[in-house]
């Protein structure tokens, strides 16, 4: 079972920048496709971010592209989020999440959907002051 721990939240002014982490426990790391969700006080869990298990293959929600960048160091079983140009409404708990990729079919896949995560990190606090 994985473990995952987030950090790097904190409170901004709209336009800085933050970088999110992400470091999980399992040696396995790599065989995760790996994304970043977020949500906001009295709002639905919403995907940010996911990058799949092989060829570093990568899907952005609409709001955050061009903004928000997603890595993977599989050496250091780490995950980021680099984000750009922060707005007040990206102010939300960011959380990672795992799902672990057992089919060769599926290796270049990034998994957009919540329920389809097995693994979440507790989150980590963004705000973003206008």
């Amino acid at each position: 079972q994985i473990h995952l721990t987030e950090s790097g939240g904190g409170q901004v002014q709209a336009g800085d920048s933050l970088r999110l982490s992400c470091v999980a426990s399992e040696r396995f790391f790599s065989m995760y496709c790996m994304g970043w969700f977020r949500q906001a006080p009295g709002q639905d869990r919403e995907f940010v971010a996911g990058i799949s298990v092989e060829r570093d293959n990568t899907d952005y929600a609409d709001s955050v592209k061009g903004r928000f960048t997603i890595s993977r160091d599989n050496a250091k079983n780490a995950l980021y989020l680099q984000m750009y140009s922060l707005k007040p409404e990206d102010t939300a708990v960011y959380f990672c999440a795992g799902d672990l990729i057992t089919a060769a079919s599926r290796v270049s896949e990034v998994t957009t959907s919540a329920d389809k995560y097995d693994y979440w990190g507790q989150g980590t606090q963004v705000t973003v002051a206008s």
